[in-house]
């Protein structure tokens, strides 16, 4: 059947929708108590929000039957894509905006594609790159607007760059790591891994009192929280599910749409103007995505 030849693609695309989810929520809960609060917050619900899930469905509230081999790759890529991956994009956007810090995330799906090649032998079809390629250029298109700049600032594109870098290596580390054990389970373990690294961060600058405060607060923890479900908990273990069922290089693209299907539902919510650039670059964006299903 068609869905089911083309359920990873379809996970990859329900992950971009969760993930839209979550960065409109995230945004509000940070705009009233950071990032790095939001971040730690985010990955001690999702273990708890993850763990009770394998509880039902496995029997077990951690991994405890991940191997190793399971517990080693997926936790170097949960400090990469959940800690090092977000902590260098949340600083690239007090640098160069996050405007101009999305047009660079947007090389993630090809560094995903290029490492997929080198280290997982995936071999892209001249349809799958075509696609990719399309797809990338919407992105781009959509969400650079009329005042990016060539000349922008070196360290915060970096960041930016390493924020990309995050998330393609965390992705393919991720498949590494996984093989066919179950993506709940698996996503939780990033997500420990991840909450550790921060959890010595947030020592290090003495800030867990900061945090305790807005555990108390009933409305910063609600944006949170929400933004949670849709993020590092249905999200993410759909993104290590279209992993396990279609090559990186395009699950990665597809779940690259979200700065696509974020633009209605921000402008919305924060009263963010539409543009005629943005509509433009969202056509492209989900042309090159249908070429997946062609």
């Amino acid at each position: 059947m068609p869905f089911q030849s083309h359920i990873g693609e379809i996970a990859s695309l329900l992950t971009a929708v969760c993930w839209m989810l979550s960065a409109i929520f995230f945004e509000k809960a940070g705009r009233k108590v950071g990032s790095l609060t939001v971040n730690i917050i985010r990955l001690a619900l999702a273990i708890v929000f993850l763990g009770l899930t394998t509880l039902v469905t496995r029997g077990s509230f951690f991994a405890t039957d991940a191997t190793s081999y399971n517990w080693f790759w997926l936790g170097i890529s949960g400090i990469v894509g959940f800690f090092l991956g977000d902590l260098f994009l949340f600083k690239s956007y007090t640098i160069i905006g996050s405007r101009t810090s999305q047009l660079v995330m947007s090389l993630a799906p090809m560094i995903t594609a290029i490492i997929g090649w080198f280290f997982l032998n995936e071999i892209l079809s001249w349809k799958s790159i075509l696609g990719i390629l399309v797809s990338i250029s919407g992105i781009m298109i959509a969400v650079a607007g009329k005042r990016l700049k060539l000349n922008v600032p070196l360290r915060g594109f970096l960041y930016a760059l390493g924020g990309a870098m995050g998330q393609a290596v965390g992705l393919i580390l991720s498949k590494k790591g996984m093989g066919d054990y179950d993506a709940v389970a698996a996503t939780q373990i990033r997500a420990i891994f991840g909450f550790i690294s921060f959890a010595i961060l947030v020592t290090v600058l003495g800030r867990w009192r900061r945090i305790l405060k807005v555990l108390a607060n009933k409305e910063s923890m609600t944006p949170i929280s929400i933004g949670t479900i849709f993020g590092p908990f249905v999200g993410v273990a759909l993104s290590l599910y279209a992993v396990q069922h279609t090559d990186t290089g395009i699950a990665a693209t597809l779940m690259a749409l979200v700065p696509i299907f974020i633009i209605v539902p921000s402008a919305m919510m924060f009263k963010e103007k539409i543009t005629a650039q943005q509509v433009i670059g969202a056509v492209i964006s989900i042309a090159g995505a249908s070429i997946f299903f062609l």
